[in-house]
């Protein structure tokens, strides 16, 4: 008898599936400490249970029926601006504010934590973060904890750096997210030998992981046994997330479990995940669920209007309902790297807005651009380090000078990506009140107090070199070629 396609995957996914637990269980044999032996279990138990919802997608072939994907409805975002304003700052004794602090800075260029990049006047994410929270905490008379969610990669380093805040008025607390092995792409077997191999052959497995991690690491019990019953979410990077009073409060009175904060989206932010309505259920929709054939669809501004912040209100009774129910089910990402020997790995990952179908009464808040000013490169850099910019008790505050509520766009080439280059390339950051469009590309420098209008765009060729002379104002202009000087 002859099988079916699918009965020939299904057969081949329970091989699959046999053959991990057989080398995981290897793994968690080896292991001779008691307690360190039980909290890796629990860690491979959720990657075991992960790689298992990961071969019977692929058996089945699961894909989300494009035909049934809808805006939200009105009634699933509310604009940020129909808020009322919340009065009564007692409530901020129950919120404890979370930062997802897992990633390191390779991307610009520098070693460990992206957290302790210098963003502005001295001060990294992590100090901007911890002044807020100071601040608010002062301002209050509350106790709002800081809690950080680190990967192995970023734990010790940031362990050292946050010792500097022991004598600041803010409780901080650390708990590290799940790792779990790649996966070598052809065998689909865990790429470790033993539960201490080689760092580069684990990954921390995206912010999804944020529920197990809360729960396993005993903070979800700790944050309830003081008494606190909600979370604010964000990206560590993203200096727009602060605490803000109104969305808490309309989370409070509507009792929702769940809100998302999304933003009107820009050119620059057709890859961002939406919210989606699917089948009456609203849902995080990211561009690695979407079939290739609708990829434009899913960039276009016109059916999706908002994208996802990653700043999420949470209730805590919720998380831990949801997490000892079993009920998580967050889409896969499979994301495909290579070691650096070449062997081809998978990484299997879930993004935590996604959780949003699994809470009650969850609903998004469409939010002013201010609260989404991330920093993934330097040109990100560049803006929040201008006169566009103050700071006002770690918190970026727009110039009011500025006419234009939107931020200028800039491009910077990649001689700029790496921060140490960058910072070589800018006598002073130039002034950028008036600006509406930067480009520079290839070998171009800065002078100081140089002021940049309208539309820039500065292109060197390759083997030639432009340097902007102290105090330029450029306006609307278009350079390429091999200049030292330019008229002013």
């Amino acid at each position: 008898m002859e099988l079916t396609q699918q009965d020939f995957k299904s057969a081949t996914s329970a091989v699959a599936s046999k053959a991990m637990r057989n080398e995981l269980n290897a793994l968690i044999e080896g292991i001779e400490d008691p307690n360190a032996k039980r909290a890796f279990e629990a860690e491979m138990s959720s990657f075991y249970h992960l790689f298992n919802r990961f071969l019977a997608e692929k058996a089945k072939g699961v894909k989300l029926d494009w035909d049934k994907i809808q805006p939200p409805a009105a009634e699933q975002v509310t604009p940020y601006a129909s808020l009322p304003q919340a009065s009564d700052p007692s409530v901020l004794s129950k919120l404890a504010v979370l930062k997802l602090n897992g990633g390191l800075g390779t991307t610009m260029g520098c070693t460990g934590p992206k957290s302790i990049i210098e963003v502005r006047e001295g001060m990294t994410f992590l100090d901007m973060s911890v002044r807020q929270i100071e601040h608010l905490n002062g301002t209050y008379n509350v106790n709002v904890p800081f809690i950080l969610m680190n990967s192995f990669n970023t734990d010790d380093d940031t362990a050292r750096v946050i010792q500097k805040y022991a004598n600041h008025n803010v409780e901080i607390m650390t708990f590290n997210q799940s790792r779990y092995p790649r996966i070598n792409r052809d065998t689909l077997l865990p790429c470790p030998r033993s539960a201490t191999s080689n760092k580069n052959l684990w990954y921390p497995p995206g912010h999804g992981d944020l529920f197990d991690a809360m729960h396993n690491s005993g903070l979800l019990d700790s944050l309830l046994a003081m008494g606190k019953e909600y979370v604010f979410v964000s990206n560590v990077d993203n200096l727009g997330a602060v605490v803000d009073l109104n969305i808490y409060q309309h989370m409070i009175d509507t009792q929702a479990e769940f809100i998302s904060e999304v933003t009107d989206k820009t050119k620059a932010d057709v890859k961002g995940g939406t919210l989606i309505d699917y089948e009456g259920t609203i849902r995080l929709l990211e561009i690695a669920q979407v079939p290739d054939e609708h990829v434009e669809d899913f960039k276009s501004i016109k059916k999706f209007k908002i994208f996802n912040t990653n700043n999420l209100w949470l209730n805590l009774r919720a998380i831990k309902r949801v997490v000892e129910n079993d009920e998580l089910d967050l889409e896969i990402i499979t994301n495909n790297k290579s070691l650096d020997n070449g062997e081809p790995v998978i990484q299997l990952e879930t993004a935590v807005g996604a959780a949003i179908k699994h809470f009650r009464g969850a609903k998004g808040v469409n939010v002013p651009r201010s609260r989404f000013l991330p920093v993934k490169s330097c040109s990100d850099l560049l803006l929040i380090t201008s006169d566009l910019y103050s700071l006002e008790h770690g918190k970026l505050v727009m110039n009011p000078q500025r006419q234009f509520s939107q931020t200028p766009v800039v491009k910077l080439g990649d001689t700029f990506k790496k921060v140490a280059n960058y910072q070589k390339r800018f006598k002073s950051i130039p002034k950028m009140m008036e600006l509406d469009h930067l480009t520079v590309m290839g070998d171009v420098s800065f002078g100081r107090n140089v002021v940049l209008k309208g539309t820039v765009i500065i292109v060197a060729n390759e083997g030639n070199r432009i340097e902007i002379p102290d105090g330029a104002v450029l306006e609307n202009k278009l350079m390429t070629g091999n200049l030292a000087i330019i008229d002013h």
